[in-house]
């Protein structure tokens, strides 16, 4: 289980988070969702250990998570998949080697068993003869897979994506989501996705956390996100409503 208790995060008086604290749900896609500036992002980076809160932790099955000595972040981070906004590939390295990065960092397998589960990760996302190729020659779509490649390719617990569909067609953000869904279902992973796309939400979050200006205004499953009486969340929804009105 991941759960967050009371975490706060201040950038000189802008106060980005304030007294958060939510359970995600284990196995399941948790949906943390917000306008932009809401403290999405900022909240993932002090999940994953990226930014450190001002008060507040993050517990992984219980172990507290925040301050803790780099030894032992490092073991939690191995249970950790991260895909980042962006895609965040090494432009300088082969798209297998881009795969192959968190292996060299956690594992001690042989090069030849790295270059296997490699191969079973990229043919996971259906990315097949990009190994040698480079990041500039594949599409956005084909990053993405890339990106979702590599967050898998160390077996993890936990696996977190800021925004996988940002700068997608409306196709490709399709196919994306029924991947990660696929990717969740095979490998019982507890995710969570920063995102905006309400679509992508409806289509396959099992859960969601709703913020606004810092604040958890809202925790539940998808199921009730269109039947609650949270001013805030409710004007959030109106345009995603507005089109599947029409």
């Amino acid at each position: 289980m991941l759960e967050v208790k009371q975490i706060s995060k201040n950038f000189g008086d802008n106060t980005v988070l304030n007294n958060i604290s939510a359970i995600f749900e284990e196995k399941k896609i948790n949906c943390t969702i917000g306008k932009s500036g809401s403290g999405k992002t900022v909240l993932l980076k002090i999940i994953v250990g990226l930014e450190n809160p001002d008060q507040g932790e993050v517990y992984y099955d219980n172990r507290a998570f925040i301050g803790k000595k780099n030894n032992f972040q490092k073991q939690i981070r191995q249970e950790i998949g991260m895909v980042f906004q962006s895609g965040a590939l090494f432009d300088s390295m082969s798209i297998l080697d881009n795969i192959i990065f968190p292996l060299n960092m956690f594992t001690s397998m042989t090069k030849e068993e790295k270059i296997e589960r490699a191969r079973y990760c990229l043919e996971k996302v259906e990315l097949k003869n990009v190994e040698k190729l480079f990041p500039s020659d594949l599409s956005g779509g084909m990053q993405k897979r890339a990106a979702i490649a590599r967050a898998i390719v160390n077996n993890p617990k936990y696996l977190f994506l800021d925004e996988p569909n940002s700068g997608l067609d409306p196709i490709t953000a399709g196919k994306i989501d029924l991947l990660i869904k696929d990717i969740v279902d095979e490998m019982n992973v507890t995710t969570i996705i920063n995102t905006h796309d309400m679509n992508s939400v409806m289509d396959i979050g099992d859960k969601v956390i709703f913020l606004s200006k810092g604040i958890k205004e809202w925790e539940g499953p998808v199921s009730d996100i269109l039947n609650t009486n949270n001013k805030e969340l409710n004007s959030f929804l109106e345009p995603f409503l507005s089109i599947r009105r029409k």
